[in-house]
């Protein structure tokens, strides 16, 4: 269960109940009050929401994300409509719009209308040709065609890094509502309470506006530079290897704050209208957290976890592997359909095999294997504060589809669903002594001059702090034999590989997988977690081929901008 919640979260909730009080208070005084109604009722009044500057979005390191400019409402005064076809002219040539559908609208115009929105959100540097235009037309002794125009300027939402980071943040659409992301899960604190006025249906008519305060801006825990390196990593693996999308994950297993999340397709949010076009299908917004799929062999590193910790196993127990498994009736083989003769724990993990990890799940038991893989979080969703997020699934034993074959499948990561962010918080337990972390992007607020900190929570602690440092330490040795890909230079890293078959309507699809990587260190101090998918890859099927490298050139980036020296210096620097 998750820590109960500070007095900071108590305060907010309390504003946002008063937030919502004073909208509902001034919606009836609105609907109460009779001047306001007398006036309501004149067609040349109109009640009108006042929107306040709504939160910026900030990195680690105060680096704008996601904030506003001004865009300006044109309007068009009926009344004063002199030449309609200059201004429906005038529409087509700086607004975009078609010369008919504004010309029919000007000449004939609905009932009781006096005045008609020509577009917004319109650019200021559009908004100023037009406006200049009016300007220089008003010394025109045969009058102003455009005298009509009116020009209401307000604020839009812009993202000045464009792509960079857009599947987290999410978007703002023209109703000033956020979508998706950040802009959705934090939509109340960064808009703050709009304010309802009665202000002429002439937007040339001057109103005095409240002095209205600003939604809260929000400081994240992404870093800008180490986010946009990873972006173009992902990118380039997605060349390299022809998989259809990708997504990686970084993240400080001892806070769980993520320090870069990465996902195709890529977006710009600031041409949010194009939304469905990118995102076709059942594609998911952002895959980190709303994608579930089986993850393969990268689970491995949770059964033989919950079975050290158990006692079940120890890494020198020996396991003789035949190639093939009985378990619940099904056979089950290893990735290369070998024998691989005496293993110990580590040999296991080192050569992914599939049948060594079958019996680790027997010899740990169905009620004890489905109680660790449930405090590990996988089925469930993990509560990062973004929109979005989907649960996987674990078949449970009692459940109607679930046999007794699964135990064994589900030990190596198949007939199993997870999303990367799940799998990312399942691995801080190992990489953080035994402590579950809960992810997360916010790392404070900034409102009124104050700045309130977001704090670690701990989920659980599903292993020991020894079995963590066990299964860390095993990790490690198997990829350093194995000579992996994913070995960096100067630093231990613990890691394992993932490639899964993909299922189909008719069984698992046997050319097509996703391949996998997760890893952490450096391994006597890990301060990054690093999780990589690469989907449906067509320059080879397997994880430590087309994933492993990609861990590796991630981490030489994250441990460059994170200021993290090499183990010997590290070394050096402790023995002083």
């Amino acid at each position: 269960m998750k820590q109960p919640l500070s007095w900071r979260y108590l305060v907010t909730a309390a504003l946002l109940g008063l937030v919502a009080f004073a909208v509902l208070a001034q919606i009836v005084r609105i609907q109460t009050d009779p001047e306001i109604q007398d006036l309501i009722g004149r067609s040349d009044w109109q009640v009108r929401y006042y929107y306040p500057a709504r939160g910026e979005i900030y990195d680690r390191n105060g680096r704008l994300l996601a904030g506003n400019v001004t865009v300006y409402e044109i309007t068009v005064s009926l009344p004063d409509v002199s030449d309609p076809q200059a201004i429906a002219l005038a529409a087509q040539m700086y607004l975009g719009g078609d010369f008919a559908t504004t010309l029919e609208l000007l000449t004939n115009p609905p009932a009781n209308v006096t005045s008609i929105r020509l577009a917004d959100y319109v650019s200021a540097e559009q908004a100023t040709v037009l406006m200049d235009m009016q300007k220089q037309l008003n010394e025109d002794p045969n009058g102003n065609p455009l005298a009509a125009l009116g020009f209401r300027a307000h604020l839009g939402r812009s993202y000045p890094e464009g792509e960079l980071a857009a599947n987290l943040l999410g978007f703002v659409a023209q109703n000033e509502l956020g979508y998706f992301g950040v802009e959705a899960r934090y939509n109340n604190q960064l808009s703050g309470i709009p304010v309802a006025l009665l202000v002429p249906a002439d937007p040339r008519r001057a109103v005095e506006l409240p002095q209205i305060p600003p939604g809260a801006s929000i400081i994240l825990t992404i870093d800008r530079q180490l986010q946009a390196d990873v972006e173009e990593i992902l990118s380039q693996a997605l060349l390299e290897t022809g998989a259809e999308s990708g997504t990686i994950i970084v993240m400080d297993p001892r806070t769980g704050e993520i320090l870069s999340m990465a996902t195709t397709p890529q977006f710009d949010p600031n041409n949010y209208t194009s939304v469905d076009d990118v995102f076709t299908g059942e594609t998911p917004y952002n895959r980190a957290i709303s994608q579930a799929y089986e993850p393969g062999s990268v689970m491995k590193i949770l059964t033989m976890a919950a079975a050290l910790d158990n006692g079940a196993v120890t890494p020198g127990t020996i396991f003789l592997d035949t190639g093939v498994i009985n378990v619940g009736g099904e056979y089950i083989y290893n990735w290369d359909g070998g024998a691989w003769g005496y293993q110990d724990m580590t040999g296991c993990l080192a050569h992914s095999l599939n049948v060594c990890l079958a019996w680790v799940a027997t010899e740990l038991g169905t009620e004890n294997f489905y109680a660790y893989m449930q405090r590990f979080g996988v089925g469930h969703p993990t509560g990062i504060d973004l929109a979005g997020e989907i649960t996987g699934r674990l078949k449970l034993p009692g459940d109607d589809d679930w046999a007794p074959v699964d135990l064994a499948t589900n030990a190596f990561g198949q007939g199993v669903s997870v999303t990367p962010i799940q799998m990312v918080m399942a691995a801080s337990a190992l990489a953080n002594d035994g402590q579950m972390v809960y992810p997360h992007v916010l790392a404070a607020t900034l409102q009124d001059g104050d700045q309130h900190n977001m704090t670690t929570q701990v989920a659980s602690t599903p292993v020991s702090a020894e079995t963590a440092r066990t299964i860390s330490e095993m990790l490690a040795y198997a990829l350093e034999t194995e000579a992996s890909q994913a070995l960096v230079p100067g630093y231990r890293v613990a890691g394992k590989t993932g490639t899964a078959q993909i299922p189909t309507p008719y069984g698992y699809d046997p050319e097509l997988t996703n391949a996998s990587f997760v890893g952490w260190g450096p391994l006597d101090d890990p301060q990054f977690l690093v999780y990589v998918w690469l989907e449906k890859p067509r320059s080879s099927q397997w994880g430590s081929v087309v994933a492993a490298p990609v861990f590796r050139q991630v981490v030489e980036k994250t441990v460059v901008i994170l200021g993290i020296p090499p183990d010997d210096v590290r070394a050096q620097l402790a023995g002083h």
